[in-house]
């Protein structure tokens, strides 16, 4: 398979130019809370572990956008529905856990972007939006519309992107004035996440034939190559349809896109569970060792 990719280029490969793109963001974000932060604030730069959240989605992303696996995501349905759960279940946790408080405080002084952060990261809005904008995504016209007209694609995709990112917000930013959920509520948060996320994924592994154009026929699915492939690498080759690179019927690839999509999904909120008992359980010791502390002994 891999070797088959080399056919249409470094360029549609490895994206050079988004990947120069990244590195600048990467080395943007290095200065501002490194050597700059003085600037602004009078707090300390990033913790390392907040610089490897920040350089761990960088490198996410452009594994998703940038590498092999976006032109795969153009071949095969599996490989997209792969690109799905990392786009939008964990790089927007790694960003918002990569940008220290004081930077986030600094932007919450444009009244716009606090007042976009109030209204779109409220729990029920967020739950919402982003299961929606996911499954209205997935609907077989629309997907096949989205996915052979650039413009359109670019707009969509970068909208339920940020919208992960507002549905992630309640659930592990770290600024105290922001925290809209308690343990409980976060643990109801994810499983309504879940059982919203479901009926999209149950319409694509129990179909009983291909959904998708894009992956099944071949006109629709060389338009679509366009968001990846330059039209002059395309013309220059001899591709007859997606059946050149599949090494399964197109129903097979498709229900294995679903499960695989369902299983990341299980095991990133699974984690996201731990983490949130975790938290739970070291908040109740403290609250037991300050209430022994402060209460009065028997005796005195």
């Amino acid at each position: 398979m891999i070797a088959s990719l080399q056919m249409f280029g470094f360029r549609a490969l490895w994206s050079p130019f988004f990947l120069l793109f990244l590195l600048c963001i990467a080395v943007m974000y290095m200065l501002i809370v490194g050597p700059w932060h003085h600037k602004f604030t009078k707090e300390g730069p990033a913790t390392p572990k907040q610089k490897v959240y920040f350089l761990t989605g960088i490198v996410l992303l452009y594994l998703c956008k940038g590498s092999p696996l976006d032109l795969l995501s153009h071949l095969m349905f599996s490989a997209h529905m792969i690109q799905m759960a990392i786009l939008y279940l964990m790089i927007p946790q790694c960003f918002i856990l990569g940008i220290p408080n004081w930077l986030y405080e600094r932007m919450f002084e444009v009244r716009a972007v606090k007042g976009i952060f109030l209204f779109f990261t409220k729990p029920f809005v967020a739950l919402l939006l982003f299961n929606g904008l996911f499954s209205f995504y997935h609907v077989p016209l629309i997907f096949d519309f989205l996915n052979t007209n650039a413009l359109y694609h670019a707009v969509v995709t970068t909208a339920i992107f940020i919208v992960a990112f507002f549905m992630w917000w309640p659930l592990v930013n770290k600024l105290p004035q922001w925290q809209t959920l308690s343990g409980l509520r976060k643990v109801g948060f994810i499983f309504a996440d879940g059982v919203l996320l479901t009926p999209a994924c149950a319409l694509i592994i129990f179909a009983n034939s291909p959904l998708y154009q894009t992956f099944t026929d071949p006109q629709t699915w060389l338009t679509s190559l366009q968001l990846c492939v330059p039209k002059g690498t395309l013309a220059s080759l001899n591709l007859t349809g997606p059946q050149m690179f599949l090494s399964m019927p197109p129903l097979y690839d498709q229900q294995l896109g679903g499960v695989l999509m369902k299983i990341i999904q299980e095991i990133v909120y699974g984690t996201m569970l731990f983490f949130i008992f975790i938290d739970w359980y070291r908040k109740e010791r403290e609250k037991e060792s300050v209430e022994t502390i402060i209460s009065p002994q028997p005796g005195k």
